[in-house]
């Protein structure tokens, strides 16, 4: 995805698409994980653990997703995130046949498709801290915090 875009375009397939590398797909996956990776939370994560090629990123499973620390969702937050997801979806539907080049044009996004964008990242982000982020900063020093312990708890013990 390009470096310009504020958000990583990601959609959902029906059953039977067929996804081409370089493209990744998430089969059977609930569609709060739609909200996740759609957050601002996860361009910053990607952006600073993922490859790139020229500028652009280069998204990767097994950098970008696997290790992308969550906290513990309720019922009520993944709710939440799937409802964010929707909003998404049906903002970038109602500028159908709007390519996602066009969609995800930072000088040129869609209103109501930004303001899809943000609430999704209200609403995680107060998952997160209970409040917006201040910066990017403050974002990923949450998220590091967060994968810290997250390895931590993961790790083998030796002896």
């Amino acid at each position: 995805s390009s470096e310009r875009r504020e958000y990583l375009p990601c959609g959902y397939l029906d059953v039977g698409s067929i996804v081409i590398a370089p493209n990744l797909a998430f089969y059977d996956s609930p569609l709060w994980n739609m909200a996740l990776i759609a957050s601002r939370l996860h361009l910053v994560w990607v952006a600073t653990v993922c490859g790139r090629i020229k500028t652009d990123y280069r998204y990767s499973n097994t950098l970008g997703w696997n290790t992308f620390p969550v906290p513990p969702l309720t019922e009520k937050n993944k709710a939440d995130l799937t409802r964010c997801a929707e909003d998404i979806l049906l903002a970038r539907e109602h500028h159908f046949p709007a390519t996602i080049a066009d969609l995800y044009d930072p000088a040129n996004m869609p209103p109501d498709l930004r303001a899809a964008h943000e609430r999704n990242d209200e609403v995680l982000e107060r998952i997160y801290i209970g409040r917006r982020f201040k910066n990017d900063t403050e974002r990923l020093e949450k998220l590091f915090d967060l994968y810290t312990k997250m390895i931590a708890s993961t790790a083998p013990v030796k002896g």
